[in-house]
């Protein structure tokens, strides 16, 4: 499955623990990494300092579902935070 364009959810919902250019403790569930756009891409999508976590998600139909608010309700309820409007 390719992501689909301006969705961000695996941007948004999980926590990154390793550092991330900008963010030295990385990122808190729910709280949008400093580097998504405003058409909710990937900054550094190619860039070496991408961390491994995110290199290593992979869009897919169980986690993405068919929308982007599939996809925040599913990342945030495996995460196990609840969401508002993002």
């Amino acid at each position: 499955m390719e992501c689909r364009p301006n969705c961000g959810a695996c941007c948004i919902i999980p926590s990154i623990s390793s550092p991330i250019p900008g963010m030295p403790d990385g990122k808190p569930a729910g709280v949008p990494c400093i580097h998504l756009t405003e058409d909710l891409q990937c900054g550094i999508f190619h860039s070496p300092d991408r961390p491994a976590v995110c290199g290593g998600f992979q869009a897919e139909k169980l986690v993405c579902g068919d929308s982007r608010e599939e996809a925040m309700e599913t990342l945030a309820e495996l995460q196990g935070i609840e969401i508002g409007n993002q």
